[in-house]
């Protein structure tokens, strides 16, 4: 599998689309909320930059996407009220892989800004906006050109599939009858991509810019807990069922593994420490049931954009669909799409209606060094 190519949420705006199916997403942004304002108020405050740029990385596409932005720009504007001070003008850089619909966003900006420009009092300074395809597992942006970077729900993605896992059998992810190799690859995999990931951010933040990551991950130390594998154990459980009855290969299944690890707070801390340019300001573990629409009670969003649908099984599935069907069509073709989610869907509403589904987030405040 060929990661930059088949790693992308589904675009548009149709039934199975991203945009169409990211609430669990948009809970995990509002929770970390108050740690994205701390980090931009202290950094606002500290260095007062007359041009202030802010880079989302893998910012997909649909509601989420500016949401953060959005978030950053009216705070901003807040302390320069509050400081009188002029207001700066944003350079906003929205990075993800080549294969994100990145015409949607694009189509969306005059509305966004023309809606900020009302909402914030006395206007918002000039805002200027450009797309960055490409993996953030590389450089992406000149040295030292950035004041502020934010990422959520990307991290746990892998620049690649781990090597070494042929023997994964009957697995998609890691699980509990992953041979002891296999968690290692997956977990070795992760401590060089997330190292990197922060050495090229160490080259392109400005000195005492500040970096708010929320990562997809776990609460505890064992990497084939259900904290972070049980939603793709699930996902195997449809596909081999269809290997029993012969509809696809038993081959196939064996041959399929997801490029993702969710990394506990201490390992994610660990690769910042070794790593040495950032000091951590904050580590945050919050959860997010799977079933987006469970307690929903809007936040900071717009709820009617979502009307609340009853079946949780067919929610997850859908929220599933919308982020892992590209990759799933790469590798067993379009035919079974359909019923792989059926099944699935089965499968996540029995589950869901004997024990308690969560996701967990990790959220960390890094402070590039000076």
């Amino acid at each position: 599998m060929e990661v930059a190519q088949v790693l992308h949420m589904n675009g548009g705006v149709g039934d199975a689309s991203y945009a169409n199916n990211s609430l669990v997403q948009q809970k995990a942004i509002s929770l970390a909320k108050p740690i994205r304002e701390e980090a931009i108020t202290s950094l606002y405050c500290s260095r007062l930059p007359r041009s202030l740029a802010i880079a989302d990385l893998g910012c997909s596409s649909g509601p989420n996407t500016l949401f953060v932005v959005s978030e950053v720009i009216k705070t901003v504007e807040q302390l320069c009220r509050k400081l009188n001070h002029k207001s700066p003008e944003y350079r906003v850089f929205l990075n993800d892989l080549p294969g994100n619909d990145f015409n949607n966003i694009f189509m969306s900006i005059h509305s966004f800004k023309e809606k900020l420009q009302t909402e914030v009092e006395g206007g918002i300074g000039p805002c200027y906006f450009s797309g960055v395809p490409g993996s953030f597992y590389a450089r992406a942006f000149p040295n030292q050109s950035l004041h502020f970077v934010h990422s959520s729900y990307s991290l746990q993605w892998l620049s690649k599939v781990p090597e070494g896992v042929d023997n994964n059998k009957g697995n998609i992810y890691l699980s509990r009858t992953s041979p002891s190799n296999v968690v290692r690859a997956y977990y070795e995999q992760f401590q060089r991509d997330f190292s990197f990931f922060l050495k090229c951010r160490a080259e392109e933040l400005v000195e005492g810019g500040r970096m708010v990551l929320t990562i997809l991950g776990r609460r505890n130390e064992d990497p084939c807990s259900k904290d972070g594998c049980y939603i793709w154990e699930l996902m195997a459980t449809a596909l081999n069922d269809m290997v029993s009855e012969g509809i696809i290969k038993e081959e196939q299944v064996d041959s399929f593994n997801i490029p993702q690890y969710t990394p506990s707070p201490s390992e994610v801390k660990l690769e910042v420490l070794k790593e040495g340019s950032f000091a951590m300001n904050r580590v945050e573990v919050s959860a997010v049931n799977w079933n987006g629409f469970d307690d929903w009670n809007a936040l900071d969003f717009e709820s009617e954009r979502f009307e609340s649908i009853g079946d949780g099984g067919y929610n997850v599935a859908q929220c599933m669909r919308a982020v892992a069907e590209p990759m799933l069509v790469s590798h067993f073709g379009e035919d079974i799409i359909e019923e792989v989610f059926s099944r699935y869907q089965q499968i996540l509403a029995d589950r869901m209606s004997k024990e308690k589904t969560q996701f967990f987030n990790v959220t960390v405040l890094l402070t590039r060094k000076e």
